[in-house]
């Protein structure tokens, strides 16, 4: 006799992570900072770690507050979650119930789908256009009775491509007022694009928008898992009644304050980040690969059939990345020593043909 388990998981793949790197090779598989902790934030964490036999408070007044004060909205609207992928779930589960479907665009963040599967709703996935960006008005003609919540990846993970603001403005008036539209900004900090939509001035403008943001990516606080979601009232205090207890650590809550507190200095590292992504993106465009222009800590080549084999000749220069077999690879923006080995290991495109 077996146990019996739910059926509908037969059809939710686990979320696989970036794959591990061997000593001395370059990690850009998982879109982590290159830059180890800032000293006050290692410090923060160490005035913590007296009292982690205590519980983290729920809610985290300290880091609500900051934020509060930094985008000028009442900490009511501002919810935590442990990274903002587990925030998108609490959204999921707070908005979507069994039936009803969630919409993104395909290909954006791998784990939508299987966050909306869980929590017994129905994914409604929107190819993305020729130049690999969300195609709104194919997301408005998509919307049914049925819909609920709609993702805007923006910046687009995996592709780095980003959403115009006017576009994104006339595509949120556009949708229902009882549909919430959720921007998840999670690489928001690398847009240097002159065009980029502000989630944040979004949410001021409509009743039905939230944002995510995370501390994972920009901040370098990944191995700590923090993020957010500002959030109209209702939706707020729905989020709170899903959420995890206790799923923000009190080490987490206290390195993102002193994040925040540090930004000029994180600014300097984001700014390398930038740098170096741009830097890979013209290599590798100069040598004659299909890569994408990217507003995110990442470059993506739309690889399609060749995905294998690229990935293969990165893996023998020393370089891991991630691979989407049949689509494309997803490259993280890392150290200059990084980049230096990805362009060493993808000869010029006429020279790999030979």
């Amino acid at each position: 006799m077996t146990l019996h388990q739910r059926p509908s998981l037969q059809d939710v793949p686990a979320y696989k992570q970036g794959k591990p790197a061997a000593a001395g090779a370059s990690k850009l598989s998982s879109n982590e900072s290159p830059h180890a902790p800032l000293p006050s934030v290692l410090d923060s964490i160490q005035d913590g770690l007296a009292n982690i036999h205590r519980y983290p408070s729920i809610a985290a007044p300290e880091l609500t507050g900051a934020l509060s004060a930094q985008f000028g909205i009442p900490a009511e609207h501002i919810t935590l979650g442990a990274g903002s992928v587990e925030v998108a779930a609490q959204i999921i589960h707070a908005v979507a119930a069994e039936g009803d479907e969630v919409m993104y665009a395909w290909r954006s963040f791998e784990a939508y789908p299987s966050l909306v599967r869980i929590a017994g709703a129905t994914p409604v996935e929107v190819p993305l256009d020729a130049e690999c960006r969300h195609d709104l008005p194919a997301m408005l003609d998509a919307i049914t009775e049925k819909t609920r919540l709609i993702f805007i990846c923006n910046p687009n993970n995996p592709t780095g491509t980003v959403v115009q603001a006017e576009a994104l403005d006339a595509f949120i008036n556009a949708v229902p007022r009882n549909v919430l539209v959720v921007v998840d900004e999670a690489y928001v900090h690398f847009d240097r694009s002159a065009v980029r939509a502000d989630g944040i001035e979004l949410f001021r403008k409509y009743p039905h928008v939230a944002v995510l943001h995370t501390f994972s990516k920009a901040y370098g606080l990944a191995g700590l898992r923090v993020g957010y979601a500002i959030s109209p009232l209702d939706v707020a205090a729905n989020l709170r009644k899903v959420a995890v207890p206790f799923g923000v650590t009190d080490l987490a809550q206290r390195a993102a304050v002193a994040s925040l507190a540090a930004i000029d200095e994180l600014s300097v590292r984001i700014e390398e980040v930038v740098a170096q992504r741009e830097r890979m993106h013209e290599g590798l465009a100069a040598a004659g690969y299909p890569v994408v222009k990217s507003q995110a800590n990442f470059v993506w080549v739309d690889a399609g059939e060749a995905t294998v084999e690229l990935e293969a000749k990165l893996a023998a220069g020393g370089v891991v990345v991630r691979a989407f077999p049949g689509d494309g690879l997803r490259i993280s923006s890392g150290t200059a020593e990084d980049v230096d080995r990805v362009l060493a290991a993808l000869p010029a495109v006429q020279e790999a043909t030979a």
